[in-house]
């Protein structure tokens, strides 16, 4: 029987990311395609296939061609065990996208060749770099060998591979030009480039790049192979108290991101824990650190997409679905016992506003439910205007209004109508000088708002007026993201 290092050592847990329509759901087809999980790619680009990418599975990512929620898929590659998370393109769900990055231990960013680095994905290398996360860019060759394929784009093509340069079948192949093109290329690349040294890829200081097509399945398994080579086992996660190592026996793990109406049919959650040390049991008891209780899962489950498998077991690195019934916050920490909180989390401070209304007073009780569980996800953030007592969602974009009445009408059947609001930035606020408080929420009475914890909130609507505050009310913090 496997033990638990076994498990630990065989896992590679990774994030895909990159600017919107730069190949990422395609690439990840492709990686789906060669672990044997699909037996043919869903051609995302064409509207004409039905079949749409495996990982884009809501109802509005299929009709508007974006990925709007992280998706979780997990597959076998010859020895090794998969965990793909396939995050938003999309910079109006970065939120998403920096959380998912608490939950891995690499990532791969695609590059789109014709558009070169974007500015959102410069902010995802930054996050990467902040956090020495090792990155992998799929825009060197690891082996020395030529592969000849045939072009394909929804099947593994057969292959012919050569070892050498100077085998003469790659002039018989690609005639005698490009074969001396590719030698010279060949030799100013080793002559220009220092030999990948594979530790500083782990410390995050180097990131190899990889040259292919995924749409036509080019360069995608010499990616693949070299990364289950060189790629990270999990790696030690940082709680509050101490570093946890996978290796440690008892289970922790925690949640990263919430859906809800994974499954139409069932209106219920589903929480994403990242399983950080030791062995996640089905049926076994675990605390839940934020509430005290001790809990049990009896349909824990794993993903294929949208897909789910009941699964009696995971271990560090895996990513375990637990149905929830608005037990679970972003950032919960699960563990056998010890009071560990993992942190990292953070909500930012929205930089969109708009006043939500009900347009159907009959549907109010759906519209509560909708906005709660939506806010649950993270995909948006709550506050009530404490002057005039009306909802207010904020976001870091303009999509997610979007997205959120059309899942609210789709998926709870309530209507609601934006209206709009100019705001600069809400912040959170907080002093140990309780009278200084009290004469600022005065002064701002009009200004202020609770967030769903009960929280004091800012609604600042310029930036003066933000750093006018400031330096009236000097004992006063502001905070611009929710975990302070």
């Amino acid at each position: 029987m496997a033990t638990l290092n076994d498990e630990i050592s065989r896992r590679r847990t990774f994030a895909i990311i990159s600017h919107p329509d730069a190949g990422k759901t395609t690439l990840t087809e492709k990686l789906l395609l060669f672990g044997g999980a699909i037996h043919v790619a869903g051609a995302v680009k064409s509207n004409k296939i039905k079949k749409t990418a495996t990982s884009d599975w809501m109802e509005i990512e299929k009709q508007r061609g974006i990925s709007v929620a992280t998706s979780v898929m997990g597959f076998n590659y010859g020895d090794y065990k998969i965990n793909i998370l396939d995050t938003p393109g999309h910079q109006d769900f970065a939120e998403d996208t920096y959380r998912t990055l608490t939950a891995v231990d690499s990532v791969i960013i695609v590059v789109d060749v014709a558009k070169g680095v974007e500015q959102q994905t410069r902010k995802l290398m930054e996050v990467c770099r902040m956090r020495n996360t090792p990155v992998i860019i799929f825009a060197n060759i690891y082996e020395h060998s030529l592969d000849l394929f045939t072009p394909s784009k929804t099947q593994v093509t057969e292959r012919v591979e050569i070892e050498n340069v100077d085998d003469p079948r790659i002039d018989e192949a690609v005639g005698e030009k490009d074969a001396s093109k590719l030698r010279e290329d060949l030799e100013l690349i080793e002559g220009v480039y220092p030999e990948l040294d594979v530790n500083e890829y782990l410390a995050g200081k180097v990131a190899p790049v990889f040259f292919g097509s995924a749409l036509n399945t080019f360069g995608v398994k010499e990616l693949l192979d070299c990364f289950v080579k060189i790629a990270p086992s999990p790696r030690p996660v940082q709680a509050e108290e101490r570093q946890v190592n996978p290796e440690e026996e008892p289970f922790s793990g925690f949640v990263f991101k919430i859906h809800a109406n994974m499954d139409p049919n069932h209106r219920s959650c589903i929480a994403f824990v990242k399983v950080c040390s030791g062995r996640f049991e089905r049926n076994a008891n675990y605390k839940h650190i934020r509430s005290g209780k001790m809990m049990r899962f009896a349909a824990p489950t794993a993903f294929m997409a949208q897909k789910k498998n009941i699964v009696d077991e995971a271990f560090p690195g895996d990513i375990v679905g637990i149905p929830d019934t608005g037990n679970f916050k972003i950032g919960d920490t699960l563990t056998e016992g010890e009071n560990l909180h993992y942190k990292g989390l953070p909500s930012f401070s929205p930089e969109m506003f708009k006043y939500i209304e009900n347009t159907d007073p009959m549907k109010a009780k759906q519209l509560e439910k909708g906005i709660q569980q939506l806010m649950d996800e993270g995909v948006a953030q709550l506050f009530v205007n404490q002057f005039n007592g009306r909802k207010i969602i904020g976001t870091v974009g303009q999509l997610q209004f979007e997205v959120i009445q059309y899942r609210l009408l789709h998926e709870y059947g309530a209507t609601v109508r934006w209206e709009p609001l100019s705001l600069y930035k809400a912040c959170w606020i907080e002093s140990d000088d309780e009278e200084a408080l009290a004469a600022f929420k005065k002064r701002k009475h009009q200004f202020m708002a609770v967030d769903r914890d009960g929280r004091d909130v800012f609604l600042a609507d310029s930036n003066y007026v933000l750093q006018m505050a400031q330096s009236d009310f000097p004992k006063i913090k502001f905070h611009f993201t929710s975990e302070f």
